[in-house]
């Protein structure tokens, strides 16, 4: 692999990343600026948060992982050793890659708890909701009358 060739793949990944996912930019107006709640507090929006997660967020970061995974492969084995000798970039890449695939995986690993809580609000709340109602109504000396 010659360097252009090298320089051409980094900037194609560059461009294919920016265009999956653009997850550096500001907040759309009137989202999280206090001007408006961005909060998704309704069972529809927490729905659709958790269906957002499940359908673009999780495969978007699997897709990068395993592309990222294909590149740092390719460029260990162009720097790794022959006849002997090889670059120190070989092993120092293993080492980073090993590191952000642990961060990939904890970030998958947050998109599914996060979803999973998503799912689950309106159950817990709705179950809080009938504790406190029972045992208000235990406490209550008003039905005694």
């Amino acid at each position: 692999m010659t360097w252009e060739e090298w320089e051409q793949i980094k900037s194609d990944v560059s461009t294919r990343h920016a265009a999956e996912m653009q997850l550096n930019q500001l907040a759309p107006s009137g989202g999280g600026g206090g001007s408006a709640p961005d909060l998704a507090s309704s069972p529809a929006k927490k729905k659709a948060a958790a269906e957002a997660i499940n359908r673009d967020l999780e495969p978007g970061v699997t897709r990068g992982g395993k592309h990222a995974t294909e590149s740092v492969n390719v460029a260990v084995k162009e720097f790794g050793a022959r006849d002997g000798h090889g670059w120190d970039t070989s092993g120092a890449l293993k080492k980073a890659h090993a590191m952000w695939e642990k961060q990939v995986k904890t970030l998958l690993d947050r998109l599914a708890t996060e979803k999973g809580l998503l799912s689950t609000t309106a159950v817990d709340f709705r179950n809080n909701d009938v504790d406190i109602a029972t045992q208000l109504a235990r406490q209550s000396r008003i039905d005694r009358y």
